[in-house]
């Protein structure tokens, strides 16, 4: 749970093949499985456990009150009809110290009724209460741990009615090896046992030692990867470590990525759709990590939407595996119960994405059409055998495929894709004030029936101008063939530095049905004016920022939660009044429009973190080709110097890589500075 030990990266199987085939920018593998861990014969957790968790949204801020307002709020919400049925309470549930005679005590002011009362209360919804504790000596808020107490405070826990329990790793005395590892969980594993009591047992020791290859015999799930956090980076390391990991899963035995943070406002929709999405096709634990006293109708749409949850509670129990990946996109195909597959196209990048698979690829028998439901929209199309999707950025397609005879009921499938020679990773089309640029439009058919009277129109901001420049209908447009529209777009000259919008639409009749249409929102940013002279690379606006745990900071440190919560920038001793604070994994991207020729920094971990750790690579990218490389770069690390040319380049990016977790990965660019004319 908590960030005190680095985990390791989780570690891609043996045996990965890749076969000569692709789809879009991936590359399809395949995976020799191996043999998992047998499943924890207790019973319980045949699907993943779904429910509530307070930690990330009140950390020590636990009472009685919350878990039973939750509870309620389980029950008149719907939440508990969709088949979340744990109420958890984390860290800071008990007093600092024991009793005279060696018990844990629940605090009297936060739980006056005891963790009975509580339990008595949930129980009476027909919900069921977890409880938090650790294996070390004290948990990881500083309250008494476990370690040498097992059997003790699992007996109390079952007294309790506690039928769920979180046990973490902080201030464990481990001398770090597996043996040790294994012995602590299996400690309390046991002693939950002998209790006689079904308590689902979840191993939180971050992924530290591989648990997927071992917890399976002792936990219900296990923790895959380092905390969660409510960002974009953490959400986009935390897919990458736990993708990998699907053949250790199966009903019993889950891989656990951490708590959900949706609802928590720091990242957008569609982020915490890819969130919600990913961690239903990946098999995960689906554990509510937001005020529900407080969520809003948008928060409540994605953690209630049936179809995403029938995929993460699919009686089969199968973990979501890639069936492809590259360029910052993972295809997952996930076997159902009634054949049918779970198909998820995730677009890490910044900018949207075409993703495709096929039917053959993800398994399925060869049929004369198949259906796909998106289970956001709720729409349903066919398709011959394409899978495909404009993915937007940071976002997640997500399907449920199966073979049908009748597809003439459903509308074909469709994509509607932009291709620009201005795009960049954070928008479809960058493009500076007062000029003129040029994308194109291709409308593609995957259904078996072709479309007909096919038209294209685009909508600019007001002052803008758009037109098309090739034709813009078309007849006919078979099945597997595309259509294309090139256009020229110009902004006006008082256009200030931001993000626009294009909205393009195409309208098509099929078979014997009135015309449809689609719509594709193209994302256009009036970039930067290119900086002059010799500048600090703190004072130029960049056109985009990601940052895992908080924002980039201009001049400080990372300060890992809001804007300006960070330090002078400091590395071995050295204090630099200028830089970029980042906390991996980050990227930043400047518009230099091929005006500037060179940058100057150096690189290294803030000594906020230097007794606690941090392991990072900074890359400097100019366009697409890495011009600089840190190499790996510790807590321990001398200051390191580098240069990148940018003669000719239009974007500059930072990048600062984790390296594996996102512990402690405080790196700072000090005294970058950029020379331009």
């Amino acid at each position: 749970m908590r960030r005190s030990t680095p985990p390791t990266r989780a570690r891609w199987l043996a045996g990965l093949m890749t076969a000569a085939l692709a789809t879009g920018a991936c590359a399809v593998v395949s995976l020799v499985a191996a043999t998992p861990a047998s499943a924890l014969a207790n019973g319980l957790a045949k699907a993943p456990p779904m429910g509530f968790n307070d930690w990330n949204s009140f950390g020590c801020a636990v009472d009685e009150q919350l878990i039973e307002q939750t509870a309620d709020y389980f029950v008149s919400s719907g939440l508990k009809a969709a088949g979340y049925n744990y109420v958890n309470i984390d860290d800071c549930w008990l007093l600092k110290a024991r009793s005279a005679d060696g018990h844990l005590v629940p605090d009297p002011v936060k739980f006056p009724h005891g963790i009975k009362g509580t339990a008595d209360y949930v129980h009476s919804l027909g919900l069921k209460l977890g409880i938090y504790e650790d294996a070390g000596t004290k948990t990881c808020a500083g309250y008494p741990g476990s370690l040498g107490h097992e059997q003790t405070d699992a007996n109390d826990f079952a007294a309790w009615g506690v039928d769920y329990l979180k046990y973490d790793n902080c201030n464990n005395q481990s001398n770090g090896s597996l043996a040790d590892y294994k012995a602590r969980y299996t400690a309390m594993g046991d002693a939950l046992k002998k209790t006689g009591r079904p308590i689902v047992y979840s191993i939180c020791e971050w992924g530290v030692n591989d648990p997927a290859t071992w917890a399976g015999d002792i936990g219900n799930l296990w923790r895959t990867t380092g905390d969660i956090n409510d960002s974009w980076g953490s959400l986009k390391s935390i897919i990458a470590q736990n993708a990998p990991l699907a053949q250790y899963a199966q009903p019993g035995a889950w891989n656990d990525p951490d708590m959900l943070e949706v609802g928590n406002g720091h990242m957008t929709d569609t982020e915490y759709k890819t969130h919600f999405g990913l961690w239903a096709e990946m098999a995960a634990p689906l554990l509510i990590g937001t005020d529900l006293r407080k969520a809003t109708p948008a928060t409540l749409s994605i953690l209630l939407n049936k179809d995403v949850i029938a995929i993460d509670q699919d009686k089969l129990g199968v973990q979501g595996q890639v069936i492809a990946q590259g360029n910052g996109t993972m295809v997952f195909n996930k076997p159902l119960k009634n054949g049918d597959r779970a198909v998820a196209l995730y677009n890490s990048n910044d900018a949207a994405a075409t993703m495709s698979t096929t039917a053959a690829q993800i398994g399925l028998t060869r049929s004369t059409a198949y259906s796909l439901k998106d289970v956001w929209s709720g729409t349903t199309t066919e398709t011959a055998g394409t899978i495909s999707a404009v993915v937007p950025a940071h976002g997640t397609a997500l399907y449920r495929v199966k073979a049908v005879s009748d597809y003439r009921k459903f509308a074909p499938a469709t994509t509607l894709g932009v291709t620009s020679p201005s795009s960049y990773t954070g928008a479809d089309i960058g493009i500076a004030a007062g000029a003129t640029t040029t994308f194109a439009s291709t409308i593609s058919d995957y259904g078996r029936d072709a479309l007909t009277d096919v038209r294209l129109t685009a909508d600019a901001p007001d002052g803008w101008s758009v037109a098309a420049t090739s034709a813009w209908s078309a007849k006919r447009v078979k099945t597997n063939g595309s259509f294309a529209t090139g256009w020229s777009l110009s902004s006006p000259a008082s256009a200030q530095p931001g993000n626009y919008g294009v909205t393009l639409t195409a309208s098509y009749a099929y078979g014997t049905h009135r015309p449809v249409a689609v719509t594709r929102h193209v994302v256009v940013q009036i970039v930067p004016t290119p900086p002059h002279g010799s500048v600090a690379l703190s004072d130029v606006t960049w056109v985009s920022a990601t940052n895992g745990w908080g924002p980039v900071e201009k001049d400080l440190s990372n300060g890992e939660t809001a804007a300006g919560d960070g330090k002078p920038i400091s590395i071995r001793g050295t204090v630099y009044p200028k830089g970029l604070g980042t906390n991996a994994q980050s990227d930043i991207v400047y518009y230099v429009g091929g005006k500037c020729s060179s940058l100057t920094t150096d690189v290294g971990i803030d000594d906020e973190v230097a007794t606690k750790g941090g392991d990072v690579l900074f890359q400097i990218f100019a366009d697409d080709a890495k011009v600089a490389d840190s190499g790996k770069i510790t807590n321990t690390s001398a200051v390191k110097s580098l240069t990148a040319n940018l003669t000719g380049v239009t974007w500059l990016r930072l990048h600062v890589d984790p390296d594996g977790a996102t512990t402690y990965d405080h790196g700072d660019w000090a005294g970058p500075q950029l020379t331009c004319s």
